[in-house]
Parts: C-alpha cells; sequence; structure tokens
C-alpha cells in the first residue's frame, strides 16, 4: 500500500507539472490582455502546483483541513480544464500565425480569439463548479429480465465519497431523496467513503434510516480499500447495511442479488474478488444480479449465467472530456449496456465527486431501476 501511494504521488506530481506548464507557455503566456502580466501569472500557475501537489501528498493521510482539501482539490479542477482550453487555443492559434493579413489585422483577430478563450475558459470553469454542487438528479431506468416474474424496484447509489469534502448532511439529503422512491432493494455500488473509521464518526448515521423493502446491500468500492475496507465493512453492518462479500443472496424468491468486492483487492491481497465463489449456490431458475463497482469485471466473465450488473466508478469521466481517458481503463462510461447475448450493465455516473467539485457532461444521479419481466 505504501508503495502505491508513493508510486501514486510521484506520476501525479508529474502530471500536474507538466500540465500547468503547458498551461502557462501554451495559453496563458500568449493572451494578448495579459502581455503587461506574464511575470504574476507565471509565479501563479507555480503557487497552484504547489498547492496541488501537497493535496496529493496529503491525500490519504487525512490532515488537511476541510477547506485546505476543497480549495486544493478544486485547483486540480481548473488546471485540467484549463489544460483542455489550452489545447483548443493551441488548434485555433496555430493557422491564425499562418494567414496572410497584415500585422494589425492579425493582431486583431488574435485579440478576438484570446477574449473568445478566455469566456470560454470561465464559463465551463463556473459551469463546472455549479453542476458540482448542484443536487443529484433522480435517474429512472427501466430495464426488462428475462425470467422475472413482476416488477421489481431497485435504487443504486454509487461514488457518495464521503469524506472531507461531502459528509453527514449531504448523505442525510440522498436518504432523504432515496426515501421517496419506494425500493424494493437498496444497493450501495462502492465508493461510499473517503475516510478511515476513525475519522468518519457520525457522518453515516443517516444510511440507517433508508426504507427499503428488503433491505441495503453495499459492496466495496477501490476507495474503500484505501481506508481500511475491513473496519469499513464492520462498521456498515453494524448500520444495518449488508455487505456482500463475494456472496449472494435471495430476494423475494424473484433475484439471485450477487456482491463481488473490489478488483483493488487483488492488488492489495485483501479481500480479493471471487466471482466464481460469488455465485455459489444461487438458483439457476432466477435471474441473477451481480453488484461490482468496476464495470471492468465484464472482461472477467466467460459464460456465467448474470442477467444484470449495476456499477459505478467512472464518474461517467466527472469532468469532461476526461471520460475519453477513463474509457482507456474501463470498457463502459454510463448508462445502460448490453454487454452479451445474456448481460445487461448499467454504470451509474455517481452520486458525489472525487477529488475537484466539478461534473461537466456527467451529472451526479440517484438512479431508480425498474426491473421488468421480459415478454
Amino acid at each position: 500500500m505504501e508503495l502505491f501511494r508513493i508510486i501514486f504521488s510521484v506520476v501525479a506530481t508529474l502530471v500536474i507539472a507538466g500540465l500547468n506548464a503547458y498551461i502557462y507557455r501554451r495559453f496563458l503566456s500568449k493572451l494578448q490582455p495579459f502581455q503587461k502580466h506574464k511575470s504574476i501569472l507565471k509565479w501563479i500557475m507555480i503557487a497552484i502546483s504547489f498547492g496541488e501537489i501537497l493535496y496529493f501528498l496529503t491525500l490519504r493521510s487525512g490532515i488537511m483541513p476541510s477547506y485546505l482539501f476543497t480549495f486544493f482539490s478544486s485547483l486540480i479542477g481548473i488546471s485540467f480544464m484549463l489544460f483542455c482550453i489550452s489545447i483548443v487555443y493551441d488548434i485555433f492559434h496555430i493557422p491564425l500565425n499562418k494567414v496572410p493579413f497584415d500585422k494589425s489585422r492579425r493582431l486583431m483577430l488574435k485579440t478576438l480569439l484570446d477574449v473568445t478563450m478566455l469566456i470560454l475558459a470561465f464559463s465551463y470553469m463556473l459551469k463546472g463548479f455549479f453542476n458540482g454542487f448542484k443536487k443529484p438528479i433522480i435517474n429512472e431506468v427501466d430495464i426488462n429480465i428475462e425470467g422475472l416474474k413482476k416488477e421489481l424496484n431497485i435504487v443504486q447509489i454509487s461514488d457518495v465519497h464521503i469524506g472531507k469534502s461531502l459528509g453527514k448532511e449531504f448523505l442525510e439529503t440522498i436518504v432523504k431523496d432515496i426515501n421517496t422512491l419506494n425500493a424494493d432493494i437498496v444497493v450501495i455500488t462502492g465508493d461510499l467513503v473517503d475516510l478511515h473509521v476513525d475519522e468518519i464518526e457520525d457522518k453515516l448515521d443517516a444510511l440507517k434510516d433508508i426504507k427499503s423493502r428488503f433491505g441495503v446491500y453495499f459492496v466495496s468500492g477501490n476507495h474503500e480499500y484505501f481506508h481500511g475496507v475491513e473496519a469499513i465493512c464492520s462498521l456498515l453492518e453494524s448500520l444495518h447495511v449488508k455487505v456482500l462479500t463475494n456472496e449472494n443472496v435471495f430476494i423475494d424468491n424473484q433475484i439471485n442479488l450477487v456482491g463481488i468486492t473490489d478488483l483493488m483487492g487483488r492488488r492489495l491481497g485483501i479481500l480479493k474478488p471471487d466471482l466464481k465463489k460469488a455465485l455459489l449456490h444461487v438458483d439457476k431458475n432466477l435471474p441473477t444480479i451481480l453488484l461490482a463497482h468496476q464495470p471492468k469485471i465484464t472482461k472477467e466473465l466467460k459464460d456465467e449465467n448474470i442477467d444484470l450488473i449495476l456499477s459505478g466508478h467512472t464518474h461517467a469521466g466527472q469532468i469532461f472530456p476526461f471520460g475519453l481517458l477513463v474509457l482507456l481503463d474501463q470498457p463502459y462510461l454510463s448508462g445502460l449496456y448490453q454487454h452479451s447475448k445474456k448481460t445487461q450493465i448499467f454504470v451509474s455516473s455517481g452520486v458525489g465527486y472525487w477529488g475537484p467539485p466539478i461534473r461537466v457532461l456527467a451529472p451526479s444521479e440517484i438512479v431508480n431501476i425498474k426491473l421488468l419481466p421480459s415478454h
């Protein structure tokens, strides 16, 4: 675990330094309105880089105060967004230098481009922060399941990330919304917390208030492993949440509900995922629903009789166009997919956020899934 943290911090540091250097050299230092203030901009970007590096170095320790945690994580989001804008600026700026206009006309066009890109940058960031703090939507999804006897209402939440930034009040709001949906089952598909158990205190107490006909079920995400997955699972059990650790349960004699631990378990050697064990003793006459945090669990499927997988992890990219990078690691980004002739998968964009409180073209959601008999 310690080696993993060191590698992550070093890679994050290098990436941040590269992004911010590119932003300054290829965008900010070239903007006509800022030509007299390039030195100030340079030192601002250096200060931002140090703040972001400090964030990553202390990310897992929990020692950073909440207000600094939110501030520095916001800087990371801003850097990513400015990097995206810088690339767009480059795309338009490079051919502008080759246009056969006189110097004054070229300067006018450049100034127009600079002002346009500044407006775009501020709009991009403002919209992102607005969406990040916006209340999650209720996403209604109908899924036909072959062999299902009658309609079943599943409420899914994923990637809540209760921690330094999102806390007790946020979870209480989520639970209140869940309780308006008349759930037969509530499932939490990983990354519920971003703190160690001794730092959570009463932040998760609202879970006891969830109203669900057949209970609340949880599978671990990769972030639980960063903060003591076994202790977190024990705490959840004390809050009347059933933790599915490579096991299954029958729900109302209608479905097999199967839960598998996260793939991070293999890397760390703790609570390793075991799909074969999780599927032991399922009723083959009933539809099977699998809870798995990461969509790439589909890469491990062979001929298992699974009707539907419920996942999260991706945050739908959280900040467009980051989803394009997510797809390099995960086969599915967000929404409902037909993985095979037998198996469908639904990937939630998540309830909370990780890192910067920013979302662009990736709305946070509570998912109300209506399982319908397939005719």
